[in-house]
Parts: C-alpha cells; sequence; structure tokens
C-alpha cells in the first residue's frame, strides 16, 4: 500500500510518500518539503506568529495534493516539539483542520522517543542488544535506551538545535561568552537524566539519528548522501570536538560551505555540535552509528503493526 507520512518537525515540514506492507521495510518513493523552521518562529510569547502559521498551510495543502497525484491511501499527520510547545498550539491545530481537513496528531516527546528507538531497532536489528538512541531535532533533544523493541527508558530535553540558536547564538559570529554560557546549559540539562539512562547498564550499540547527526557525521569524513543508505557512517567524539573550535569561528555563509551541510540548517550546526559533543561526552561515547531511519519511519513501521487482515486499510492508525 501507498502511505504518505505527514511530518511537522520544528526545522522542516516533510511529506514523505512510501509503498509499504507489513513484514518489509518501507521503501521511500516521493519527498516534498520544506524548511519553515516553526521553532525559531515563536515571538516574544512563544507562539507561531501568523506568517509561519499560513506557510504551514499552504505546505500542507500542497501536500495534500502531492498524495493525490502519488496515489496515497492513508496519510499519517503529525507534529512536534514547535506545534506541542507553542504557546498558540491549539489554535494552529484547529486552523490547520478547519483549512486544510487534517488533523495533525501532536505527539509528546517521550512519544518521539519511543517511536525512533522502534525505527533504529528495526534498522539494526536485535544483534545489537541493549540500544542506546540520540536524536537532535529543531526543538527537542530524544534520549531512548532499551533491550527490546520498547525502549526501557525514554526522554525529552529542550536541546533542540533551532531552539537554541534563536536563544543563545543569534549573531552571525558565536559571541565566546555566550557559547561558554550555552555549552553550560546543555550539560546541566542533559545531566539531569544521564542516571536515569546509565542505571540501565552500558550500551552494546550506541546509535545516532536526524538530519544533525548526519550532517556532523558527514562534516567529520562520513560517506555522502548519494552513497546510499547502507553506507557506513559514524560520527566520533575526537573528529567532533576537532572541529569544535572551527565551527565557533565560522559564519553561518562559511558553515553552509562544509560538504554536507544545507544552507538552512548551517545556522543551526554549531548548537546541534555542541549537543552532540555534551551528550557524547556525559555518556561516555566514543562513536555514534548513524541510522538513516528515524521518527517517520518509526511512525510508518508502527502503523503496519497494527494492520492486519481484518483491518480497514484506509483508516489511519497512529498510536504510539
Amino acid at each position: 500500500m501507498r502511505l504518505g507520512v505527514l511530518d511537522v518537525g520544528s526545522n522542516t515540514v516533510h511529506f514523505l510518500v512510501v509503498d509499504a506492507h507489513p513484514g518489509a521495510a518501507p521503501l521511500p518513493a516521493y519527498s516534498h518539503k520544506a524548511e519553515l523552521r516553526l521553532a525559531e518562529l515563536l515571538d516574544g510569547e512563544g507562539a507561531i506568529g501568523a506568517a509561519g502559521v499560513d506557510k504551514l498551510i499552504d505546505m500542507i495543502a500542497s501536500s495534500l495534493r502531492v498524495a493525490e497525484d502519488k496515489g496515497v491511501v492513508d496519510i499519517l499527520p503529525f507534529a512536534t516539539s514547535a506545534v506541542r510547545e507553542a504557546a498558540n498550539g491549539e489554535e494552529v491545530l484547529r486552523r490547520v483542520a478547519e483549512e486544510t481537513g487534517v488533523e495533525l496528531r501532536v505527539l509528546s516527546g517521550q512519544d518521539e522517543a519511543r517511536l525512533t528507538f522502534l525505527a533504529v531497532r528495526r534498522w539494526f536489528g536485535w544483534s545489537s542488544g541493549r540500544l542506546l538512541n540520540l536524536d537532535i531535532g529543531g526543538g527537542s533533544l530524544e534520549i531512548a535506551c532499551g533491550l527490546d523493541e520498547q525502549p526501557d527508558a525514554a526522554c525529552s530535553l529542550p536541546l533542540g538545535a533551532g531552539r537554541l540558536t534563536a536563544r543563545w547564538l543569534p549573531g552571525d559570529v558565536a559571541d565566546p561568552e555566550q557559547l561558554r554560557e550555552l555549552r553550560r546549559h546543555i550539560r546541566a540539562e542533559i545531566a539531569t537524566v544521564v542516571g536515569e539512562i546509565s542505571r540501565l547498564g552500558v550500551p552494546n550499540h550506541a546509535v545516532a539519528t536526524s538530519k544533525t547527526f548526519k550532517q556532523l557525521a558527514r562534516m567529520t569524513g562520513a560517506a555522502p548522501a548519494d552513497a546510499g543508505p547502507y553506507a557506513d557512517r559514524r560520527l566520533t567524539r575526537s573528529n567532533l570536538a576537532a572541529w569544535l573550535p572551527r565551527l565557533s569561528a565560522m559564519t553561518v555563509a562559511e558553515r553552509a560551505q562544509i560538504p554536507g551541510v544545507s544552507e538552512g540548517r548551517a545556522k543551526q550546526l554549531l548548537a546541534g555540535a555542541l549537543v552532540a559533543d555534551a551528550a557524547m561526552d556525559l555518556f561516555g561515547l566514543d562513536e555514534l552509528d548513524v541510522c538513516p531511519w528515524a521518527l517517520r519511519e518509526g511512525i510508518i513501521l508502527r502503523r503496519l503493526d497494527a494492520m492486519d487482515g481484518s483491518a480497514d486499510r484506509r483508516r489511519p492508525v497512529l498510536t504510539p
């Protein structure tokens, strides 16, 4: 069956069309996305401004046209931290439903962590043993750890690359004092959950997901995107630490020239690198394997798991 996953994230609104059926890996068929960076469009009261909501509605409407053109049977629509934490989140959801007919499911941070963990487990398999997964989004950092398909611990911290950039690093070049304050803030936040995760035991396999980690891995020498999803991609803390002083001294335009870094995310790269470095340090991780599957694939896999021979296959199911 052909599914469409509508992911309203803090950085990007992404409509991914996949061909999928139970027992098989979902195969991407078409991608339609726009970098709205909703996490950076919040006003002084923490609300998504009218212009941002209009752009979101336009993007969802265009995604519905893509769904029709591509023969999509079910659409699985969800939103993450930007909408979840916006002061006018309920109003945004109401306007989207009224003007597009799409009812966005707002995932909690723990739901994001659990569904991403499911995708990582399916990708790497049971031979990975105890998995620890880190995911840096635009609005939050998700951490999950466990032996099964459902993690034994899952948490979400307000340490997304977009959120931190907007608050702490608004300039073109990072101010050294702001950088020190941001580093302390990140490490203090992550330290609040280290004990909860660490008491589960040393992970057998540490994994990273998200565009931020993919770009950091590419920056430090991992294979480019055109090498395909099965290429071995790894981020080591030593390589990342060596890059941090260089990133701190670069302008946004200079960061955008780094191989694998998109222009739209160049401004957030430094904050994302600081989060990655702190998480790897505090959890004692020398390296992370970068997984090509993440939250969207977790949503699809959960939908497929919910299907059976008697189910109405035209009814969306999105139950974490």
